[in-house]
C-alpha cells in the first residue's frame, strides 16, 4: 500500500510543478498535464480503497475513469471551476492508462 501512496504523492508533486514547466511542450503540459496527473493519482486513490478485492485493478481503473470523466463533463460537479475541453477526456483516460500500466509493471501488491 505504501507504493500506491507514493504514486499519489509523486503525481501531486508533478501537478504542483506544472506551472514551472517552460519546455517545448509547454502548451500541452499546461492545458492537459493537470488532467493527466490528477487522473493518474485518482486511480491510485481508488486502488487504495479497493485493494485486496477480486479484480481490484480493473475496478479501480473503471471507477477512476468514471470519476474524472464525470468531473469533466459536469463542469467540476458544479462545485469547482472547470473549463470543458473534449481533449481533457482523452488526457484523463491516458493518465489512468499510465497508472494502470505502472501498477501492473511494479506489481503493486495489496
Amino acid at each position: 500500500m505504501l507504493l500506491l501512496v507514493l504514486f499519489v504523492l509523486a503525481a501531486m508533486v508533478v501537478f504542483l510543478m506544472k506551472p514551472y514547466y517552460h519546455g517545448p511542450l509547454g502548451r500541452i503540459v499546461h492545458d492537459y498535464g493537470g488532467n493527466f496527473v490528477v487522473s493518474f493519482a485518482v486511480y491510485f486513490i481508488v486502488a487504495i480503497g479497493l485493494r485486496g478485492r477480486v479484480s481490484w485493478k480493473p475496478a479501480a481503473a473503471l471507477s477512476a475513469l468514471l470519476v474524472v470523466e464525470a468531473f469533466e463533463i459536469t463542469d467540476g460537479f458544479g462545485v469547482m471551476s472547470n473549463v470543458f475541453d473534449p481533449l481533457d477526456l482523452l488526457a484523463n483516460a491516458a493518465g489512468i492508462g499510465l497508472a494502470l500500466a505502472v501498477d501492473r509493471l511494479t506489481r503493486a501488491r495489496e
